[in-house]
């Protein structure tokens, strides 16, 4: 039998503590354990889900990972690569690849009779992704696209549709500027909304063939080609791996590869959303120091409660080691109730926000319209067992005050 731990036991089945000045105090550092812990599960939930919905939002537009000519710059006028590169199939045998497909982006200017917008065409064939627009989709469906006749439709964001004053269904005039200046019709098909004004002002997306037409293109020539995986956690190595393949290679004008990532090509979103894990670091920091001064203020009542106990456990030879691991298991069972309220508190919220959303945001500023939540065990059990290892580190320190009581005072006394 361990000794210490059996006394722990009987102790915080006692209900004579109850009576004493220790009972409201533990209670108070109970109270304080599990709304740190229920705080911390509600900001790394929320964080981590902030962080995957604009994550996954910005690759919808971008993919993972693209491979593009070496000379490609910033403008969207792309120089040509071949859609059926060599390094496609073997890209394909990657476990992590999701999907793979050729894209074409060109600059151009709509104009209705009484606006104009600037935006950025994107092609897309048939073997296009959807799910991400049609998760999206606020009006009309997606564009119906097949390899011999060339499609007319388009599909808009809700912000140039707004712009623009342009509904499912009417008809608008984009302007391409090159030698000689080109002018194509398309027909609304869907109106798209996700939320990131800065690229949702930006991307039309329409036939492929009108980008090969306009920069006289042959059909197995595209911009580039656009790499989705299964998990973002596994871009960083997928990157270098495709880069090993893919960047020796020398298109037909003897011009090079290259691998852009997400992170490369939009470097703004994720140094943005990489100083929210600072944000979260704080908080979990002052939540759990919190913690740990509460679980010390009781311990040391728990303690002072106790003398003559202790004065008594010495005097029969046990010794100062054995009489902190007794105090030290009491505070162990009591951190676990407060974890357990904490988790039943934070777990609860999160999944009450996660089924109704009741918690609005604006979306002009957060880019969503509810506060996100993602609830993973491997956070839950790292936010538990941190927790209850610091607080109980934390208590090892005034627990020596243990060693400083004498049992022929305390007896005496007594």
């Amino acid at each position: 039998m361990n000794f210490e731990l059996h006394i722990a036991k009987r102790l915080i089945r006692g209900e004579e503590r109850k009576k004493n000045i220790s009972g409201p105090i533990v209670t108070i550092a109970i109270t304080g354990i599990a709304l740190g812990l229920a705080v911390m599960i509600m900001s790394v939930s929320i964080v981590t889900g902030f962080k995957r919905d604009i994550r996954n939002k910005v690759i919808g537009f971008g993919s993972h990972i693209q491979i593009i000519n070496f000379d490609s710059n910033i403008s969207y006028e792309a120089a040509p690569v071949n859609k059926n590169l060599p390094v496609i199939p073997e890209i394909r045998q990657i476990p992590e690849v999701r999907h793979i497909q050729a894209f074409a982006t060109k600059a151009g200017i709509i104009r209705t009779r009484e606006d104009i917008q600037g935006v950025v065409l994107k092609g897309i064939d048939g073997n296009f992704d959807w799910s991400f627009f049609e998760q999206n989709m606020v009006e009309g469906s997606k564009i119906n696209i097949n390899d011999t006749l060339i499609s007319n439709e388009a599909v808009i964001s809700h912000s140039i549709a707004s712009l623009l004053r342009l509904n499912a269904g009417d008809d608008f005039a984009m302007y391409f500027v090159q030698e000689p200046p080109r002018v194509r019709r398309f027909t609304v098909s869907g109106i798209y909304e996700t939320g990131l004004e800065e690229l949702d002002k930006l991307f039309v997306l329409s036939d492929i063939k009108h980008i090969q037409r306009l920069n006289d293109w042959d059909e197995n020539q595209v911009s580039g080609i656009e790499i989705l995986l299964h998990d973002f956690d596994n871009l960083d190595r997928v990157s270098l791996q495709i880069d090993d393949m893919a960047g020796h290679i020398f298109t037909e004008d003897l011009s090079r590869l290259r691998v852009v990532s997400i992170k490369d090509k939009y470097p703004q979103f994720f140094d943005w959303l990489e100083l929210l894990d600072m944000n979260v670091w704080v908080i979990l920091s002052l939540m759990v120091i919190v913690a740990g001064f509460n679980m010390v203020s009781g311990l040391l009542i728990l303690i002072l409660e106790r003398t003559s106990m202790i004065g008594i456990l010495k005097a029969i030879g046990l010794e100062n080691a054995r009489l902190r691991k007794i105090f030290l298991y009491q505070s162990a069972f009591l951190i676990a109730k407060g974890l357990f309220w904490g988790n039943l508190i934070g777990i609860g919220i999160a999944l009450i926000q996660h089924y109704t959303g009741f918690i609005k945001l604006d979306q002009a500023s957060y880019f969503i319209a509810t506060v996100p939540v993602n609830l993973k065990l491997s956070h839950l059990l790292m936010l538990n067992a941190g927790t209850m290892i610091i607080t109980i580190a934390m208590l090892i320190l005034p627990s020596y005050i243990i060693g400083r009581i004498s049992p022929e005072k305390t007896i005496r006394f007594d």
